[in-house]
């Protein structure tokens, strides 16, 4: 895992466990690999343990068959008091093979107590560069 001020980058493989009848990845691990980076990425900007409370947006691409390397990048794109949204994308690579954007993902992430309850960002503001990645 790579990690940056509000970007991080997870790889993983795929492997027939996390397959569906076609051979290849299932939309629900692909889900729980994004809703995983998202966490990581909101995580560590907001430096408290954090919820998903929404999915906005998943987008399946492009097939991920067994045996693709897959690298998911999250960076934090918005910051509210409590809130944030994380862009996730997902990158499969096959040996031999141009890599491809196969996911894409967009979560609303919540900072929280220890009670679970929304929590403020003691930081709330991201550069423009961020804001327009």
């Amino acid at each position: 895992m790579t990690q940056d001020t509000h970007a991080i980058e997870i790889t993983e493989i795929v492997f027939p466990e996390h397959a569906n009848h076609y051979g290849t990845l299932f939309g629900g691990n692909a889900l729980l690999l994004m809703s995983k980076a998202a966490f990581l990425a909101a995580r560590q900007y907001a430096k408290s343990d954090v919820v998903m409370a929404r999915c906005a947006d998943a987008q399946f691409v492009a097939r991920v068959p067994i045996g693709s390397v897959l690298r998911l990048r999250a960076f934090v794109s918005r910051v509210g008091r409590s809130s944030m949204t994380v862009c996730v994308t997902g990158i499969a690579e096959r040996l031999g093979e141009e890599a491809k954007v196969a996911l894409k993902g967009v979560f609303e992430m919540v900072a929280v107590d220890a009670q679970g309850r929304p929590a403020r960002i003691p930081h709330t503001y991201l550069h423009k560069e961020l804001e327009t990645a």
